[in-house]
This record gives structure tokens, C-alpha cells and sequence, in this order.
């Protein structure tokens, strides 16, 4: 996903797309694990996503908390 995509989606949508990329990932790396992926590089991509989608949700949040409290 790129950061333009991953802004345009709501909270909550970032909240289950996180999840989503969790499991995702989860589940490559066991696959990985069995028997090698045949693009080992998409791990590293799972985990850079799921990255995305928290700092934008932190970002928000913490916007969110400074609004509040002015």
C-alpha cells in the first residue's frame, strides 16, 4: 500500500487492514519457515505495511489528543 492509499482510509479501516497485514505476514513467515517463499522479499514488505498503517494510525491519534486538549 502506499501512503496516499493508507490516508484515505478511515480509523477503523486501518484498524482491520492492520490486522489483516498481521495475520498476512504471520502466516508467510510460517510458510517461510516449511518450505521457502518464492519471493522472501514480500516478508520484509508485510512488515514495512503493517508499519505504515500503525504510524498512521498513531498520527492521528496523537492529532486527535492535541485538538482535544486546545
Amino acid at each position: 500500500m502506499k501512503n496516499a492509499e493508507i490516508r484515505a482510509l478511515s480509523s477503523e479501516d486501518l484498524q482491520n487492514q492492520i490486522k489483516t497485514e498481521q495475520t498476512n505476514g504471520q502466516n508467510m513467515r510460517f510458510a517461510h519457515a516449511i518450505s521457502p517463499l518464492e519471493n522472501p522479499i514480500r516478508l520484509k514488505q508485510a512488515r514495512k505495511n503493517v508499519a505504515r498503517l500503525l504510524t498512521e494510525l498513531k498520527r492521528r491519534e496523537n492529532e486527535q489528543a492535541t485538538n482535544s486538549a486546545n
